[in-house]
Order: C-alpha cells, then sequence, then structure tokens
C-alpha cells in the first residue's frame, strides 16, 4: 500500500556529483523521520543521513560537507545531494521512511526503498 521508489542513480567520476530521490506514494496520512542508507559489496549497511520531521540533519563522518539530505513535505520526497563524489561512496542506496498509515494507527512503521546503485569510478 506504500511504496517508495528511488530514483537518481547511476555511474559517476570521482569528484562529480549525484541527487538522489526517494518518492512515496500509497495510502498514508503523514511521514516522520526520513533517512538514507548505503550497503557496499561484502559491507554492513551503514546510516548515511537523517532528517527530522521539522527538518533537523545529522551525517555520518564520512559523508559530512559533501553531501546534503533533504526533504519536500508537500512532495512526499526525500533528496540527497551527493558533492565531490568519492571511490568510496560506491554502494546501493536505500531510503528509509517512517509513516503512520491512518491518524487511528497506534503506532507508526518504517518503509524502505528498493535500492538504486551509485558507482563512482576513480
Amino acid at each position: 500500500q506504500v511504496q517508495l521508489v528511488e530514483s537518481g542513480g547511476g555511474l559517476v567520476q570521482a569528484g562529480r556529483s549525484l541527487r538522489l530521490s526517494c518518492a512515496a506514494s500509497g495510502r498514508f496520512v503523514t511521514t516522520y523521520d526520513m533517512a538514507w542508507y548505503r550497503q557496499a559489496p561484502g559491507k554492513q549497511r551503514e546510516l548515511v543521513a537523517t532528517i527530522t520531521g521539522g527538518g533537523s540533519t545529522n551525517y555520518a563522518d564520512s559523508v559530512k560537507g559533501r553531501f546534503t539530505i533533504s526533504r519536500d513535505n508537500a512532495k512526499n520526497t526525500l533528496y540527497l545531494q551527493m558533492n565531490s563524489l568519492k571511490s568510496e561512496d560506491t554502494a546501493v542506496y536505500y531510503c528509509n521512511v517512517e509513516i503512520r498509515v491512518t491518524w487511528s494507527s497506534p503506532s507508526t512503521s518504517a518503509y524502505w526503498g528498493q535500492g538504486t546503485q551509485v558507482t563512482v569510478s576513480s
């Protein structure tokens, strides 16, 4: 019923930029905290950046100063602007969104996108 569709990944040279998007659709009433994770081959999934419903952000040390997380609540869309990309940023990037399906729901649920591949060539 709730879908998160990611886009914007691809192959890019080191030093260049990419912008990822994650659009939430389906039947729900509101979104709360949102986040980007990534998983490189042979490694565990790691948290890249988070943004609260009020717009407060946090970043992993490895991406601070290079990546910017943002959201458009009117469009139910999450973004990740990635600048000065490095080969070590190569990974599958996943969005994660906390969603309340109905106002009568006792709790929220976390949904995942399908993942989008980012490959940075050196």
